[in-house]
């Protein structure tokens, strides 16, 4: 089915988006894979290219284009080119992170922050999750105690994207340890920090280029100024954000099914068994047939809930049920064409396995299906 999201320039950056991935990106895909990190020079370049913090206004560097369908772009290109492992870390760069500068800084912190993160010499990450506490945000421990001019920053956070890269850590942190909810602020951790450690680059099932790691904040003297909002505003900041968040996850378990059925339907029309195409077996046209079904209506609807968003209207209920649908749905088409390649479906020659092994935390992260489904529910009045 034709899609309709689209106008001429973001077919124009597709293009070049396409160019960027073919030329910086594929050829050293598998380099990095195995060093378990993309250079921060990736940033840089793909800043040159006009695809970092596109909203950003024109004065500090961005392109002052507030359509998510850019982003969308860069998602499904990274998808599609099966090198979702590193284009996950730009994505969070422009999906997860952008929206708190542009949204919560002042004047001086925009002046400060923006233009680097436009041209990929200040790489972002975002800093919630800690060890043992999972999605019950309001139970975290790092604690940031006010001291005149300075927060004194105690705690640590793991499975933190782009951890080892970001210089520049939109970070958690409880200012009154007494409150739960209400006592989150969010505080910006700079690279090079005293007290600023990073622990281990996390040995992942899959996106191996893309580093995750652990954080340590060991009395880290935070100056006021580095203060995103207002205190005790955090948890408020981070749910109004998580939907953005959470439909970049679905537009990329969409693309990733994609991906996922283009690279089967070309196997099986070329691999034989029993002397005929394995394209030709009635079990594999339904089974390719369901396939293709469920991927173009979950297309249908997240397209319908980018432009959601692009008009400010997308809620946090149809995020959520964006998120869990869309991953759920891709896990299965995964799954199933690793089935129809057989033994090499298993091999990480091919890219159909390396989708398998990648997709699978897209389940987990963002916020688990299972919250997913309770945001849902809890939406219905039950």
């Amino acid at each position: 089915m034709e899609r309709q999201i689209f106008e001429a320039e973001h077919e124009d950056f597709r293009e070049s988006v396409q160019r960027f991935v073919a030329e910086e990106v594929s050829p050293h895909f598998e380099e990095w894979e195995d060093e378990g990190i993309m250079p921060r020079e990736v940033f840089q370049k793909a800043g040159a290219k006009d695809m970092l913090a596109m909203a950003a206004p024109e004065e500090f560097g961005g392109l002052g284009l507030d359509d998510y369908r850019f982003n969308q772009v860069i998602v499904e290109e990274g998808s599609y080119a099966g090198v979702t492992g590193c284009l996950l870390g730009l994505s969070l760069h422009n999906d997860i992170c952008l929206p708190y500068f542009l949204e919560y800084t002042t004047d001086e912190q925009k002046e400060r922050w923006l233009p680097g993160i436009v041209d990929g010499s200040l790489i972002t990450a975002l800093a919630m999750t800690e060890p043992g506490i999972g999605s019950d945000l309001g139970s975290l421990g790092t604690k940031a105690i006010r001291d005149n001019g300075h927060y004194v920053v105690d705690g640590s956070k793991t499975f933190i994207t782009n951890g080892i890269n970001a210089d520049l850590i939109i970070t958690a942190v409880k200012t009154d340890p007494k409150e739960a909810h209400k006592g989150i602020s969010l505080v910006v951790i700079e690279r090079g920090m005293d007290g600023f450690e990073r622990g281990r680059n996390l040995e992942k099932v899959g996106m191996h280029s893309q580093d995750t790691a652990e954080l340590f904040f060991n009395e880290v003297p935070v100056p006021a100024e580095n203060l995103l909002g207002d205190e005790g505003q955090g948890f408020s900041y981070l749910i109004s954000n998580l939907a953005q968040e959470r439909l970049s996850i679905a537009v990329g378990a969409v693309a990733a099914a994609k991906a996922a059925l283009d690279w089967t339907l070309e196997y099986v029309k070329e691999r034989t068994a029993f002397g005929k195409p394995v394209g030709s077996f009635q079990n594999t046209r339904f089974r390719l047939a369901e396939v293709k079904t469920e991927v173009e209506i979950a297309q249908i609807y997240i397209d319908r809930c980018v432009m959601s968003l692009n008009e400010g209207k997308l809620t946090a209920e149809d995020a959520a049920a964006a998120k869990w649908w869309t991953t759920d749905m891709a896990g299965r088409v995964i799954d199933e064409c690793v089935q129809l390649h057989g033994g090499y479906g298993y091999m990480m020659e091919y890219p159909i396995a390396r989708a398998w092994a990648d997709h699978r935390v897209t389940r987990i992260y963002g916020g688990t299906n299972e919250i997913m489904k309770e945001i849902v529910g809890r939406s219905m009045g039950l």
